[in-house]
């Protein structure tokens, strides 16, 4: 096999590579409708599935909010950057155009949605008298906490005039049609970009649960605002009945096209979840601890194994640091590896950002731990990305223009006598 560290990259770069929209997204658009179309759209992908869509259509009208550094070229449809993962002025105002832009069309116009990661912090129109700085304080908090994004999602639907629904509800009586690209654990619309277009299942009761749960101590007029029993927008809401929403690109599309390329180079592949959550150190000691039984196990000779896994981790911030879930599982996994010979890993974020570093995520050897004597102090202050950047290991992108979350790959390679 080539050098490990090339190879683990490839198969991430591969990952990224059948998730991007200018190749797929086109396979997923029905004929241009011959009434008037208009194209909106929110995330880290939404600029690039554009462009896509122009390069089907041609020319659209439309508005679409990307992550900053993400735009793309397009002829018709206006794209706007903003802030991720912390909402600012420039997502909320455009976020405002966005929804007075839907509620100025008609029965006969048709709406396409183009949904990726990321719109979260994109689509920022906040309810009743919160304000953005508010809503700002509210997400750090949230990201700092360690709670899983399906929590933080349901709480930020209820407390937003464009998230769980509202951004198509809208458009009504419009037919909308929203393509999306899943970033989440169990590919739930719904939590896809709080579900801009898709009806809230959850409550605001629910939302007050999640803040204690997670220690989150929320704003006076967020808690006010729920308290009063929030803003949802149910499923069966009439202003919903004219959208479909689809997911045409996801996790595990990433990982099989990643297995199928390991598979080729005579690696047993075994994917182990391409929904995983939890705290990325905790999961990081679990594979740690498969993969060292894995290959005390194997005979010289024998086909390298490769464990691969998808879905969105979390870190609960202590410490000063950045503390991106892939960086600090890469951190975690190389001190519970401790140096174990024949192991080797890549962990980064499809949208080639970990956590709020312009990082996508780091490499990992048995060599690791003797680069810097520092390691278990940066884990237990959440900086990984400081540590590898120190002893450069970290995997460094550029805006990839998609978005499908977490990828993971421990290469297990066999005694070589």
């Amino acid at each position: 096999m080539q050098d490990v560290f090339a190879f683990l990259r490839q198969l991430f770069d591969r990952a990224v590579e059948v998730a991007d929209p200018i190749r797929t997204l086109g396979a997923a658009l029905p004929p241009r409708p011959e009434g008037r179309l208009i194209v909106v759209g929110a995330g880290k992908a939404s600029a690039r599935m554009a462009e896509a869509v122009e390069a089907a259509y041609g020319p659209c009208d439309g508005l679409v909010i990307t992550r900053y550094g993400y735009a793309r070229p397009c002829t018709g449809i206006e794209i706007v950057e903003a802030a991720h993962p912390v909402p600012d002025e420039a997502g909320m105002r455009a976020t405002r155009r966005m929804l007075n832009l839907l509620e100025a069309t008609g029965p006969d116009d048709f709406v396409l949605a183009l949904i990726s990661g990321g719109g979260s912090a994109l689509l920022t129109a906040p309810a009743g008298d919160i304000t953005l700085a508010e809503k700002q304080d509210l997400t750090n908090a949230l990201l700092a906490s360690g709670a899983p994004i399906g929590e933080i999602n349901g709480i930020r639907k209820q407390i937003s005039a464009v998230k769980g629904g509202k951004l198509a509800a809208a458009a009504y009586p419009s037919k909308m049609l929203t393509l999306m690209i899943s970033d989440v654990p169990g590919d739930d619309p719904g939590d896809i970009a709080s579900g801009p277009t898709v009806g809230d299942t959850g409550d605001a009761a629910r939302a007050l649960a999640a803040l204690d749960r997670w220690n989150v101590t929320p704003p006076q007029s967020v808690l006010s605002y729920l308290e009063a029993g929030g803003m949802p927008l149910p499923p069966d809401d009439m202003r919903l009945s004219q959208v479909e929403n689809v997911i045409y690109a996801a996790p595990a599309q990433s990982l099989d096209a990643a297995a199928d390329m390991a598979c080729t180079e005579g690696v047993d592949v075994r994917i182990l979840d391409d929904a995983l959550e939890g705290e990325a150190r905790d999961i990081a000691r679990a594979q740690a601890q498969e993969a060292i039984a894995i290959r005390s196990g194997m005979s010289p000779g024998a086909a390298p194994v490769l464990l691969l896994s998808g879905g969105e981790l979390t870190v609960t911030r202590t410490g000063d640091g950045v503390g991106g879930p892939n960086a600090e599982f890469a951190l975690a996994l190389a001190l519970a590896l401790d140096g174990a010979e024949g192991i080797h890993a890549i962990a980064c974020d499809t949208d080639g950002v970990d956590g709020a570093a312009e990082v996508a995520g780091a490499v990992i050897g048995p060599e690791t731990l003797t680069k810097g004597p520092d390691a278990a102090d940066a884990l237990a202050n959440n900086d990984a990305h400081g540590f590898f950047e120190r002893i450069g290991d970290q995997v460094v992108t550029g805006p990839t223009l998609t978005n499908v979350n977490d990828f993971r790959a421990i290469l297990i390679s066999p005694p070589q006598s």
